[in-house]
């Protein structure tokens, strides 16, 4: 059964940990892919995750896949659970990384002042993004950014619009709260959660809660980590993952 993975915010194919990728592909086909308008993909990137997530589904659907798993990570997430409703059919598991329902509670996020932080070199607005402030979750981070830049062809960055139409579709999924959430009793999927116990971008309490809205979900939290928490744990991640999909 291959996996096809949705990226987050400001990502392209190129952003995932290769740790990951490379440790998920030694048992199943792993499919990464820009959805439509990011880096180089054409198109234009839409202003609402479920049309994201109709765009991911017509990708699946080229490839002639009847059936895959779907994992995704952070806004690559909502989009996922977007597959996952409108096309049940469509999706055998579901993992769910960094994330949030519609409706989540963004109060206590800091991306905005993460975002519009300075950076010296630039790429460390990841470890900022992605790993605890701790020694080891620096260390973690670093040890990413290594791995993620060894690939050296690489696909353009994602485009200030492209960026900003994924914000404004950011908001209108996060808008109207609680009152939104009634969906996720009708994702009956077996679904894995996973995220860091403090997630400044997406707040962890997000997680706990598509665990207990989610018929079929179980949740782990992984120590000292925050929103890129797989990345802080690649090898423990790709156990815990195997296992769930391989069960």
């Amino acid at each position: 059964m291959p996996i096809v993975l949705n990226q987050h915010f400001r990502g392209t194919m190129d952003y995932w940990d290769p740790a990951v990728t490379h440790g998920l592909g030694k048992t199943r086909e792993v499919i990464l892919f820009n959805n439509a308008g990011i880096a180089s993909s054409s198109g234009e990137v839409p202003s609402s995750i479920p049309q994201m997530g109709a765009n991911a589904i017509a990708f699946v659907r080229a490839l002639a896949l009847s059936r895959a798993d779907v994992l995704g990570f952070s806004i690559g997430g909502m989009v996922s659970q977007e597959i996952a409703l409108q096309a049940p059919d469509l999706v055998r598991k579901l993992i769910l990384v960094g994330t949030g329902p519609r409706g989540a509670d963004m109060s206590a996020s800091k991306s905005a002042e993460i975002f519009a932080g300075t950076y010296d070199p630039p790429e460390h607005l990841w470890l900022a993004v992605l790993f605890s402030p701790s020694a080891a979750g620096r260390t973690a981070g670093l040890a990413f950014l290594e791995r993620k830049l060894r690939r050296t062809d690489r696909d353009p960055e994602v485009s200030e619009d492209a960026a900003s139409r994924q914000r404004e579709a950011i908001g209108n999924y996060i808008a109207g709260g609680e009152s939104m959430q009634n969906h996720l009793k009708d994702i009956r999927l077996p679904t894995l959660i996973v995220q860091g116990s403090n997630d400044v971008i997406i707040p962890t309490m997000n997680s706990y809660v598509l665990q207990q809205k989610l018929p079929n979900a179980q949740l782990i939290l992984y120590p000292d980590a925050n929103h890129g928490s797989f990345y802080q744990y690649p090898d423990l991640f790709v156990k815990h993952a195997t296992i769930f999909l391989d069960a």
